[in-house]
């Protein structure tokens, strides 16, 4: 097997938004730190954040998942034939694909190469008579509700077969054989989920399939000056991608305005002077530090993204979720499920709704405990160190 002097090459590959390329540049990160040598491929905009740690960077072809991307793209196979060049140059001994991220993956099967999946979220793959992924339902709690679930489960089976016929083709123009099981862009050796083992509804795992619990990484950002006051401190973040407008930040603002609570906001981007309507107790910034400002928080209100939603639960502050799409709806039903924290639908995203439920979290000291439980779990468990282990093995084999 081919080595490099200090230990194994491991490529790890990632979608471009912060929630699927942070949680494999903390994976990468560690993974140097092992002596491994590590390369990542994501895109250009995090190319400073990866050569900073010392890893060799490679940039990828960016796209968008929401809304979809238009015809004429790339075609998987293509994507793939277009890393043959890295595959040679850096010959990796492993590969470590984002759950977003085929051609690596098929690429990887090409040359001969084990590849192994993260899953930077909720496990994805269907249980036969629970709720589809992404539709934000909890599990049935009766023999009835679970075989209404089992009853929708063939408009499910024929997408799947669907994305397996395209799958297949696109393994066919690579000289790749068929393959029988669904998920084929999900490894069947190595699946590592970056999340909370307290968020997954209780079912059977594949023997492959290992829970390790969030993988954390930031960008250094300078610290913020906190609202002054001792009233509870409300951090309220947006998310770049699926509300563009920031009409959380805007509805937050509105709503707590009153409230005997601090508020901490964040664009997550440039705002125009004067954009926004920012009540005396609160604080509007452009950027800020994960780590410096939620551990000081009560409650963290975001768009349920999670990655968000992990960095919160990690230091123990319970979360109140406002979903747009993706898998947004499916971490507010678990965060829901497991009692740290609350959701509200986007519809519903208003000032009245907010209020009423952010009282809820604020006066209900039970979904503290139980956060704060969960981010005493999070000091036991680092999930990229976990990873990192279960990546030395599998490229060792």
């Amino acid at each position: 097997m081919r080595r490099s002097r200090k230990g194994s090459r491991i490529l790890v590959t990632a979608f471009g938004d912060p929630g699927h390329a942070f949680p494999a540049i903390a994976l990468a990160r560690e993974l140097a730190e092992r002596g491994h040598e590590v390369a990542v491929e994501s895109w250009e905009r995090w190319r400073g954040a990866v050569e900073e740690h010392g890893l060799r960077f490679e940039a990828a072809e960016e796209y968008t998942v929401f809304p979809p991307p238009p015809p004429g793209g790339a075609s998987a196979s293509e994507a793939a034939r277009g890393l043959e060049p890295l595959f040679e140059d850096f010959r990796p001994d492993a590969v470590v694909t984002d759950v977003l991220t085929l051609a690596p993956a098929l690429a990887a099967e090409v040359a001969g190469v084990p590849w192994a999946s993260l899953i930077p979220h909720i496990y994805p793959v269907h249980q036969s008579g629970m709720p589809f992924f992404a539709t934000g339902m909890q599990p049935p709690r009766t023999p009835l509700g679970r075989l209404i679930w089992t009853k929708t489960e063939p408009a499910l089976r024929n997408g799947l077969e669907r994305g397996r016929n395209e799958l297949n083709e696109q393994r066919a123009l690579l000289g790749l054989e068929p393959i029988q099981r669904f998920h084929g862009g999900i490894s069947d050796e190595l699946v590592m989920v970056g999340t909370f083992p307290q968020l997954e509804y209780p079912r059977p795992w594949g023997s492959e399939v290992k829970v390790v619990g969030p993988m954390a990484f930031e960008l250094p950002h300078p610290d913020v000056e906190l609202p002054a006051g001792e009233e509870p401190l409300v951090l309220v973040t947006a998310s770049t991608a699926h509300d563009p407008e920031k009409r959380l930040v805007r509805v937050a603002l509105r709503a707590l305005a009153n409230e005997p609570v601090r508020v901490i906001a964040t664009t997550n981007g440039p705002a125009e002077e004067g954009e926004f309507e920012v009540p005396p107790n609160a604080r509007l910034v452009d950027w800020l530090s994960y780590s410096q400002v939620m551990p000081q928080c009560s409650v963290v209100v975001s768009h349920g993204g999670h990655g968000t939603v992990a960095r919160s639960l990690a230091v123990g502050v319970p979360v109140l979720t406002c979903p747009v799409a993706g898998d947004m709806a499916e971490t507010s039903a678990r965060i829901s499920w497991a009692g740290v924290g609350r959701s509200l639908p986007w519809r519903l995203t208003r000032p009245r709704p907010l209020r009423w439920v952010l009282r809820e979290l604020l006066g209900d000291p039970s979904y503290a405990r139980r956060a704060q439980r969960l981010g005493e779990w999070a000091q036991r468990n680092d999930g990229a160190k976990r990873g990192a282990e279960l990546v030395e093995l599998f490229a060792r084999r």
